[in-house]
């Protein structure tokens, strides 16, 4: 007979997800945590994320709508509705404006000049595409709601417990290794981000999860009161030189305007980073924000430190092999999908019958247990 029904590995937001949504079903489950709360060793940290509904390609639109949907029912203003400035003139823009369309929500594409009048604070040289029902989300708030939601369903949470192994004892029945002790359970889901790879080594073969250091930067607002929406920035390489990527940010109330490079810090193992900016990248942050964010002060940076565990397509990986359920690779912009996330995690848990979407599973291949 196992200790519990489920244990999670994990206590950022996918985790938190996870065990929320287990515990609300009634499910016995253990969330254990390395780190203590709102650590800032991995991705989940902070107090605000984008909510950016800029997606045209299925199981993504579903995710977004179910995630809003999930959030409401955590709590009270967790997304704050103040739209999405996506510009740069891709050509998505039309399919993203379908896509949402289909789910009942609002997006237009909006000329260069009518997008730069309305938003004078980010330069837009191309058409744009504005959406009113996207934003932000408080990110660190509805971690904590999450985790009551595993306490107040009768789960347990504890902080500062490091998993040092995860052993499959069989098809149902899984131990989950700590200092203190072993516990087992009928499913452990893993949600550990950087440290994936390490934990469950070749127990479960994973596809490559690339770890980097991203540093993005909050940056002083030269209007202190001017409401900003969320943006992102499809910038054409061709046409600028030094750009690392596309850009995304955000308003963080008392720290500024956020700005980062999407996915193009160093590799780093997670437990052996220095969280200090490169130079040449906070010199070309701070660049792009001279050219094209004219309502920040770009020589007031402060950088910030945390990782992307990145998938070779920037899908995730939400999986179950035996009786371990991975959910790992969210690549950059999984934070707002998390309780959506949670759902599939936990549906993979105790249903043997559920199947994840396609685009987040294993290769056939791959979805076979090393003992």
């Amino acid at each position: 007979m196992t200790d519990r029904q489920v244990v999670v590995v994990g206590g950022g937001v996918m985790g938190a997800a996870t065990a929320w949504l287990l515990a609300r079903r009634g499910a016995d489950v253990l969330l254990l945590e390395r780190f203590g709360p709102a650590h800032d060793r991995g991705s989940s940290h902070g107090a605000m994320r984008n909510f950016n509904t800029s997606y045209a390609a299925e199981p993504y639109v579903a995710m977004l709508v179910e995630a809003r949907r999930l959030y409401g029912e955590l709590g009270a203003g967790l997304i704050e509705p103040v739209g999405l400035v996506r510009h740069g003139g891709s050509p998505v823009y039309p399919d993203v404006v379908a896509a949402l369309a289909s789910v009942g929500q609002a997006a237009e594409v909006l000329p260069a000049a009518e997008a730069q009048a309305r938003w004078p604070q980010i330069r837009v040289d191309r058409e744009a595409l504005w959406i009113p029902e996207a934003g932000r989300v408080r990110a660190e708030d509805a971690w904590r709601a999450m985790l009551a939601g595993v306490e107040a369903e009768g789960g347990e949470v504890r902080f500062g417990t490091a998993v040092t192994g995860v052993r499959v004892l069989g098809d149902d029945e899984v131990e989950v290794a700590t200092a203190e002790g072993c516990t087992t359970a009928r499913r452990a889901v893993v949600t550990v981000g950087g440290w994936t790879a390490k934990l469950l080594g070749d127990a479960v073969p994973l596809p490559e999860l690339r770890v980097t250091q991203e540093q993005p930067a909050h940056f002083r607002p030269l209007d202190p009161g001017l409401e900003w929406p969320t943006f992102m920035h499809d910038l054409d390489r061709s046409r600028h030189d030094g750009w690392l990527s596309g850009i995304y940010g955000m308003r963080t109330a008392g720290e500024g305007i956020k700005a980062g490079w999407h996915g193009t810090g160093p590799v780093v193992d997670p437990d052996h980073r220095d969280r200090a900016p490169v130079p040449a990248q906070l010199a070309a942050l701070q660049a792009y924000a001279r050219a094209w964010l004219p309502g920040v002060d770009a020589d007031a940076a402060d950088p910030i430190s945390c990782t992307y565990t990145t998938t070779p397509t920037e899908d995730f990986v939400l999986d179950r092999v035996g009786p371990v359920v991975v959910g790992a690779g969210f690549s950059g912009h999984g934070f707002k999908f998390a309780p959506a996330v949670g759902r599939i995690l936990a549906d993979l848990a105790t249903d043997d019958a559920a199947v994840p979407p396609a685009a987040f599973r294993l290769p056939a291949a791959r979805r076979r247990l090393v003992v």
